[in-house]
């Protein structure tokens, strides 16, 4: 089931006897673990019905003997395995393609479990940073069973449409630029991503619009010197802009590390060859094939009369030997300052 499924059901009111959160990204599992341990019990019901275990520090049969417990005073129970993907019996080595006749394997606990689940209870195991095997039995049992959730990570050229959402989730009104910038200076840390925007939340008249302004205030990104500012400056071939920012991060090497930049500047550039390769350049059609909102591809039309596609190919090229020389390899010793600066240039001329 999908994220936003599950925690509006929850929301609702509608509950099931199991939930399996399990994945890569450990912020959609938190979200809806959290939502259940804060929400589905009053205060005055937790001390009796609410139990929190860690997946270290117990058993699978300690687990279901929670679960089997019936409420107090109360319409319902719930137990949270936190870690639970350090519980040593909870996935058992079994074949994939393990037979249903074969009597010689022994039923998972939590598949007899799911057979006849305790209806008041709400089991949540909070499984992170990676799955089960989906084809075992036991997985497939839990499929079909339970409340299943894959949290996956959010890929990075979807990472500011998220953020997007998430702004317009908490009624925020915000620049554009807003959600690229956080982006690129946070990574796919969603759980950081939000704890910034909460903190804009918290500091910012209701109704105002978020700018860069509010960015370097309350969170500190500079909104002069980043990433996304030397895109721009390189895309309009602003040699005394790209300059300053170069300076800045030569002179701040630690808070800008050079990897990222190339990283940036790699997507950047590889998105003018697409749009260089596009028979049908129209707004929506080259916002579809660039992944970005369409309000961006004007920034696209521009650096593409500024690069041609040999131009383009060239640079990234350089990116590709800057970035073995930013990790290494044949950079005469210099340092990342002296490696972007150099980049820059060839870049520029």
């Amino acid at each position: 089931m999908e994220f936003d499924k599950i925690l509006s059901d929850l929301k609702k009111k509608v509950y099931y006897p199991v939930y399996f959160l399990m994945g890569e990204e450990p912020y959609f599992i938190d979200a809806i673990a959290d939502y259940i341990e804060k929400h589905v019990l009053d205060e005055s019901e937790k001390a009796f019905n609410q139990t929190v275990l860690y997946g270290g520090e117990t058993n699978l049969l300690q687990v279901i003997a929670e679960a089997k417990g019936y409420p107090l005073m109360s319409s319902y129970r719930v137990v949270i395995v936190k870690e639970a993907q350090n519980m040593k019996d909870l996935v058992k080595k079994e074949k994939a393609d393990t037979s249903k006749d074969d009597k010689d394997v022994k039923r998972h606990p939590l598949e007899i479990y799911l057979d006849n689940p305790q209806k008041t209870t709400l089991l949540v195991f909070c499984h992170k940073y990676k799955t089960i095997d989906m084809r075992t039995g036991f997985a497939k049992t839990l499929s079909k069973q339970a409340i299943v959730l894959k949290s996956e990570p959010i890929r990075d050229y979807k990472l500011a449409e998220w953020i997007e959402d998430y702004l317009t989730k908490r009624k925020l009104n915000f620049d554009p630029k807003v959600s690229f910038l956080l982006a690129e200076y946070l990574g796919n840390d969603l759980g950081k991503i939000v704890n910034e925007v909460d903190k804009l939340f918290l500091n910012i008249p209701q109704g105002t619009t978020i700018t860069t302004d509010h960015i370097q205030k309350y969170i500190g990104i500079s909104k002069e010197y980043n990433n996304f500012e030397l895109q721009d400056a390189l895309s309009k071939k602003d040699i005394l802009k790209a300059n300053k920012i170069v300076n800045y991060f030569a002179a701040n090497a630690k808070d800008n590390p050079l990897v990222m930049t190339i990283a940036l500047l790699a997507g950047y550039f590889s998105k003018i060859l697409v749009y260089h390769s596009l028979v049908d350049k129209s707004p929506n059609n080259a916002a579809a094939a660039l992944k970005v909102p369409p309000f961006f591809v004007k920034d696209y039309v521009s650096a593409a009369k500024n690069y041609t596609m040999n131009k383009a190919a060239n640079v990234i090229s350089l990116l590709r030997e800057y970035d073995m020389k930013s990790k290494g390899y044949d950079n005469g010793g210099a340092t990342e300052g002296e490696l972007l600066k150099e980049l820059v240039f060839k870049i520029l001329h």
